[in-house]
């Protein structure tokens, strides 16, 4: 199934913005996927996800504001959980849809588990990928490092160095897969140069935490809430979904199904055979 670039006009507290999605139609009436990417990345992380779902699911990979196609937002403070949920609200009902699965990586899953939560919610089946209801302060830590630097690079093999450091914890990954990242997650720069395909604004939330000690944050009431099948993929080095939290997921909530990956970090690429396979029996069960 080919994939088309789509657009949708979203009405914010600042006006309208431009939300860019990537859309695989799938046969006629098939069911939909939504993927929702992590808090720097875009909705090409997918694309191989999306490929070996096609032929039975409608897949939905939008590029949340700041990211990738989307607009970039004048007020940073309105890069938060609350504008993003009204946006995703606004693609759902874009889709004419009754139910979606839903597929979020990191800060995707975090929105995903606040959709799943919330009364009457159209979330058929919920996969959580790396994140759950304790997001690790050691990993926010790591994250607030970097996350807005707004780095430049002279050329594509300077990003790619950049890409490879900084995306270690998305486990072994072929030449083609970094090829594809490379191709994503760039931008030219007013001043000409390469940069991050983001808006440098999404990291003010960790800078207006300078000084002060990052804690775990909790999401505990909002997975309890959840009834859907659930299923949480987990790299064994993550340092944002700590071992024993995802474990207690298994115990509590939903009862999430629990698929780990050892040699990957924060978070599995979802571009493995074996994670897209575990990822896909999920759905087609659900």
């Amino acid at each position: 199934m080919a994939m088309r670039a789509r657009n949708l006009p979203v009405l914010g507290p600042q006006g309208f913005i431009s939300l860019a999605y990537w859309e695989w139609e799938g046969p006629s009436g098939a069911p939909t996927v939504l993927c929702v990417h992590g808090l720097t990345r875009n909705g090409r992380d997918f694309d191989f996800l999306a490929e070996a779902l096609a032929n039975r699911f409608r897949v939905i990979c939008p590029d949340m504001p700041g990211r990738g196609r989307s607009d970039w937002l004048d007020d940073p403070q309105l890069y938060g959980f609350p504008f993003y949920l009204s946006v995703l609200g606004a693609l759902y009902a874009r889709l004419d849809t009754p139910t979606v699965h839903w597929v979020g990586t990191s800060m995707g899953g975090l929105l995903g588990m606040l959709f799943a939560s919330l009364p009457n919610s159209p979330v058929r089946s919920l996969v959580l990928n790396d994140v759950g209801p304790i997001v690790a302060k050691e990993g926010l830590e790591r994250i607030g490092r970097t996350v807005g630097s707004d780095p430049s690079f002279l050329n594509r093999k300077e990003l790619d160095a950049y890409l490879r450091e900084n995306y270690q914890g998305f486990g072994p990954l072929s030449a083609a897969h970094w090829r594809h990242l490379l191709a994503h997650s760039g931008r030219t720069r007013g001043d000409g140069k390469l940069g991050l395909a983001y808006d440098p604004k999404i990291g003010d939330a960790f800078r207006a935490t300078e000084g002060e000690k990052l804690q775990d944050v909790d999401f505990w009431n909002f997975y309890d809430q959840i009834r859907c099948p659930t299923l949480v993929l987990r790299g064994v080095e993550s340092d944002i979904l700590r071992a024993a939290d995802a474990a207690a997921m298994q115990q509590r909530g939903p009862r999430a199904e629990l698929a780990e990956y050892p040699g990957v970090g924060h978070a599995p690429a979802l571009m493995a055979h074996d994670q897209i396979g575990a990822v896909r029996k999920f759905l087609l069960d659900g």
